[in-house]
């Protein structure tokens, strides 16, 4: 859901890419359901594992596993934002949209502070 809100809303200032620490393989319908109700396409996307190297590929990791990511990939603390986002998985719908809203409303803000706006968060 997060990739695929990232390059809907700001491709210009984020190359996206989501991985998962314990990916399914699949993504839910009720998450393409949701996107597609705000015009979001999903095209190619799929559920990936995070590895170790992707960490140490990137500027930026955004973490919304609820895990001490840094630790467990040996990311540089420097590069990860934690952000608490209660997972969909066996949501209903409504539990999707308001994810999805919030997903939104970060990813605008991330966007907004990358594109030199606002200050990161502490």
């Amino acid at each position: 859901m997060a990739e695929a809100l990232a390059r809907h809303l700001a491709s210009d200032v984020i190359e996206a890419s989501s991985a998962g620490t314990a990916a399914l393989g699949t993504i839910a319908e009720q998450t393409g359901a949701v996107l597609r109700e705000r015009g979001v396409r999903m095209d190619g996307q799929y559920s990936k594992q995070l590895r170790a190297e992707d960490c140490q590929a990137v500027d930026l990791i955004i973490n919304i596993s609820g895990k001490p990511l840094a630790a467990e990939f040996a990311a540089d603390p420097a590069k990860v934002e934690d952000w608490i986002v209660r997972d969909p998985f066996f949501g209903d719908f409504e539990m999707h949209r308001q994810i999805r809203d919030d997903i939104e409303r970060r990813v605008t803000e991330l966007a907004e502070r990358l594109r030199g706006k606002q200050p990161r968060p502490d």
